[in-house]
């Protein structure tokens, strides 16, 4: 048996709030997690929604039945398999969506903020390393770095991005000895980063978000 590959068009979705025009400051593009549609999960940055900011959600390319064969449908940014076409896939997807609105040529000044939810922490951390285009800032949202990033080697790139961890204390897939572990790495790459801790589970809070914007814009 061989295993073979071709590369096919496929229509992707993002969703938007907010309108980008002259008075636009600052984007974000968010990343949701495992299981989530972005619609939905865009309605967690409602609170951010002004004249200065434009708001992006893309969504991941593999979507599903969370149970059985119907009912309510969800999406994932990759699974262990071909992963490696997957990352490329999904990497080319969020420089199409920077591509398409030229953010620049609106507003020379304009920032561009990457953030990531939990399994989305980890596609914004490959694309981060992996784009041409220009970024200000990352934050990983209850998200962490994936194993198959080499952190020595892109530290500059990290350290260039203001990043920012954000974790509720009592997130079920993020104990406190994980948090530990995770800021001993990052101090152990030589990585500089901000810690926002928050009274919550494992979500995007109004509290926080606005604390974060606060501490990147």
């Amino acid at each position: 048996m061989k295993e073979h590959h071709i590369e096919t068009p496929k229509t992707a979705r993002f969703f938007t709030l907010g309108e980008l025009n002259s008075n636009t400051k600052h984007v974000w593009i968010v990343c949701h997690g495992y299981a989530q549609l972005a619609n939905h999960f865009l309605n967690w940055f409602s609170s951010l929604e002004d004249a200065e900011r434009f708001i992006i959600a893309p969504e991941a390319l593999h979507r599903f039945y969370w149970k059985g064969f119907d009912g309510k449908v969800v999406a994932s940014w990759m699974t262990k398999e071909d992963r490696l076409n997957d990352i490329k896939d999904y990497t080319t997807f969020l420089d199409n969506v920077y591509r398409h609105y030229s953010f620049h040529s609106v507003n020379p000044l304009i920032k561009v903020h990457v953030l990531g939810f939990s399994q989305g922490g980890a596609t914004v951390c490959r694309w981060v390393t992996r784009t041409a285009f220009k970024l200000d800032s990352l934050s990983l949202w209850a998200g962490a770095f994936p194993e198959d990033i080499d952190y020595f080697e892109k530290r500059d790139i990290f350290n260039r991005l203001n990043l920012h961890i954000i974790i509720g204390d009592d997130d079920p897939f993020y104990s406190e000895e994980r948090v530990e572990k995770q800021m001993n790495l990052l101090h152990d790459k030589a990585i500089r980063y901000t810690l926002i801790r928050f009274e919550g589970k494992h979500k995007v809070l109004p509290e926080p978000l606005l604390r974060l914007a606060q501490s990147i814009e």
